[in-house]
């Protein structure tokens, strides 16, 4: 089980596939800022309600100079139609090997009545553009939250 990053921290590296059919990687927002956000699953209520919650607002994200990428272990081609379906307007990553997950420190032992299972804790990581991380939400709760992001990335420039 590894340590999840914490505030401070340089961001870990990544280069994952993407929907599109490219790549993206933590080097391709140096000088932005870059909101990574951890979501268990494609097409599910919260993460769907979370996904066009950030598309809804990312001209306001843009405008304060942040770019969103949403990942979970889900491939890239199953983000495609989850993005075509919900018309998302935010970047989704793939982990299907799980290296990002597990060094972000979200692949998590969850326990859904009663029964435990290994899954992704949604979880939002605020990168600011010098690769450091500047706020983390564990244990997110949709409901509020993209306001919530919203005004802390808009505090990286106050």
């Amino acid at each position: 089980m590894t340590t999840s990053p914490a505030v401070g921290d340089t961001a870990p590296d990544f280069t994952l596939p993407r929907d599109g059919g490219e790549t993206v990687s933590l080097k391709d927002f140096r000088g932005k800022a870059l909101v990574l956000y951890f979501y268990p699953k494609d097409d599910t209520s919260g993460c769907t309600t979370q996904a066009i919650g950030f598309s809804e607002k990312i001209k306001g994200f843009s405008d304060a100079g942040a770019q969103i990428v949403g990942l979970s272990k889900d491939s890239a081609q199953k983000h495609d139609k989850f993005k075509a379906k919900h018309d998302l307007k935010v970047i989704l990553a793939a982990d299907e090997e799980l290296e990002t997950i597990q060094t972000y420190g979200v692949w998590v032992e969850k326990n859904m009545y009663g029964r435990k299972y290994m899954g992704i804790e949604r979880a939002t990581f605020l990168i600011d553009a010098k690769g450091k991380i500047n706020k983390v939400w564990r244990k997110v709760r949709v409901k509020g939250h993209v306001d919530a992001v919203l005004e802390a990335v808009l505090g990286l420039n106050a």
